[in-house]
């Protein structure tokens, strides 16, 4: 049994801007930093045994208060990385739907199998997510882990847990820097609490990015 704290990375200009940030190396913006610090800050009461984020910048940056907290080195692995979107990546909602508009209605129907031009499809994500999480609860047993990563592998790890399958939009909230703690035995994941947000409680409201909201708008004829 290993348990692990899961740990979104910190906001950036693109979070406000409502942008598939897929892959981009996006930094922290000054309330994403702020964020990092009091996750630092919350972690330092944890027992933690290993520091893992995955090797983009914006994760890299939110980890790095809490390795001095925790006075242990934060180790990057790719596998964590967000979904990559292809050619989509660093685009605006609304240049997509100009730009690749056959794209964004298929990718507005949520299939596991379907892919953004040049992207990874649900389920190829899927088996690098957990591919990754299997691997890394499996090299530390009896211990806790603090993992820095992204919305979309929370939202892989989160379906796993519940068995809800790849299909339709994410059911969960996966905000900024919130803490979410699962427990992993062999294949079997079980959420112990799910996007903490205690440190933040005083900061600015963040950026809301809903898939199931953003679909129905899409079909309704208003959105015609």
């Amino acid at each position: 049994m290993t348990e692990l704290i899961l740990i979104r990375h910190g906001e950036t200009d693109w979070n406000r801007e409502l942008r598939f940030q897929g892959q981009v190396d996006v930094p922290l913006n000054p309330l994403g930093h702020e964020q990092a610090r009091r996750v630092g800050q919350r972690l330092a009461a944890e027992t933690v045994h290993h520091l893992y984020c995955s090797d983009l910048l914006r994760t890299q940056q939110t980890a790095g208060p809490a390795a001095k907290q925790l006075a242990l080195c934060s180790v990057t692995d790719a596998a964590l990385r967000e979904q990559n979107f292809g050619v989509v990546d660093g685009m605006r909602v609304d240049d997509i739907k100009r730009q690749h508009p056959e794209a964004w209605a298929r990718w507005l129907q949520f299939r596991e199998d379907y892919a953004m031009p040049e992207g990874e499809s649900p389920l190829e994500f899927h088996a690098r997510v957990m591919q990754a999480v299997y691997r890394l609860a499996a090299a530390h047993p009896q211990q806790t882990l603090a993992v820095v990563t992204h919305g979309g592998v929370l939202d892989m790890i989160y379906r796993t847990a519940r068995r809800l399958g790849l299909n339709g939009p994410r059911q969960s909230q996966i905000p900024n820097a919130g803490l979410s703690r699962v427990r992993v035995q062999g294949e079997a994941i079980e959420i112990l609490s799910w996007a903490d947000t205690q440190h933040l409680a005083d900061l600015p409201a963040q950026p809301v990015y809903d898939q199931a909201r953003l679909a129905s708008a899409e079909s309704s004829p208003s959105a015609a």
